[in-house]
């Protein structure tokens, strides 16, 4: 298998998070590339299944983590429950993981701008395309809403409890508890928890990750605005929790609540507002993997994949 550049220790952990000139290229990939917000999980085959915005979810795979083909999409029929959120019936932001002997996808239906928007839950046996059935609906929001139930990142805690995070603008990223025997929500909590929010200036803060490494929980979210092409200016930002509900701390102590978050890819060169991230621990480290806007290409989002390294606890790409 292809892997990243291998950078010294040494190296790593001079990077300084908030300097543009530390923020290292894509690694190289190639093939079917223009995707936007890509979530990515490994077979036990070997073939990477990489599902993205668009096309009721697009597939592309690959054998090597380089070279991707589009393989269809997660649904060829549009379920009707989509149409009552979203004009255009067109999911985005997918979330693929393996869990008990499937693949589940959980993903958002809304509206640009709206936040009359809904989560909704996929299976698979195979996770390939055509494959899935729908769940139903998961979660929602509507226009009287203080948060938006689009964007949605499952995480499953060590004590077999089942979180999902989501969330955009408004009052930040929520956090429900699910169910794992229907995916849904867990009727015995259906608290909405707050993970991250902006409550001065912009609302920008969205498309939520969680991983545990170490014994903390880090959230990694996607900061200021995405979809402008070259002139978007989304940023991939991370704090962390020693409860996964929080509260998430920055590098500096300040709180995802009160616009904290340590950078860690931002815009540099022709790589343009990274953003739409999603976490995959893969054989040789964890990747981050997201989509930018590429200034050499009248700021086509194109996939961007980087390796993260973990020692100084905090997360450095490379």
């Amino acid at each position: 298998m292809r892997t990243l550049a291998v950078l010294p220790a040494a190296f790593l952990l001079a990077l300084v998070p908030g300097s543009a000139s530390a923020y290292p290229n894509p690694g190289v990939v190639n093939g079917d590339i223009v995707v936007h917000d890509p979530s990515m999980v490994r077979s036990s085959s070997g073939q990477y299944l990489l599902y993205s915005t668009g096309e009721g979810l697009q597939l592309r795979t690959s054998t090597d983590r380089t070279a991707f083909g589009r393989s269809g999409n997660a649904f060829t029929t549009k379920p009707s429950w989509w149409k009552n959120y979203s004009s255009a019936s067109d999911p985005w932001a997918p979330d693929i993981s393996y869990r008990g002997g499937k693949y589940l996808m959980y993903y958002a239906v809304s509206s640009f701008g709206s936040n009359k928007s809904a989560i909704g839950l996929a299976a698979s046996t195979t996770g390939q395309a055509g494959s899935w059935s729908d769940y139903g609906i998961v979660h929602t929001s509507s226009t009287s809403s203080d948060y938006n139930a689009i964007d949605p990142n499952l995480f499953v805690d060590d004590d077999g409890k089942w979180w999902l995070s989501f969330g955009s603008w408004w009052t930040g990223i929520k956090m429900i508890r699910i169910d794992p025997s229907t995916g849904k929500q867990y009727a015995g909590d259906t608290t909405r928890r707050s993970l991250a929010s902006r409550p001065t200036g912009t609302k920008a803060v969205e498309a939520p990750s969680i991983v545990k490494r170490n014994g903390y929980y880090y959230l990694f979210a996607s900061y200021d605005t995405c979809c402008a092409g070259t002139s978007s200016t989304y940023k991939i930002k991370v704090g962390r929790a020693t409860s996964v509900t929080g509260p998430y701390k920055d590098r500096n102590g300040v709180s995802m609540l009160s616009n904290g978050g340590t950078p860690v890819m931002e815009s540099h060169g022709r790589y343009i507002g990274p953003g739409g991230q999603s976490i995959l621990a893969d054989s040789d480290g964890d990747l981050l993997v997201y989509h930018y806007y590429d200034g050499q290409d009248n700021g086509t989002p194109k996939l961007g994949v980087n390796l993260l390294n973990w020692s100084s606890g905090w997360p450095v790409a490379y």
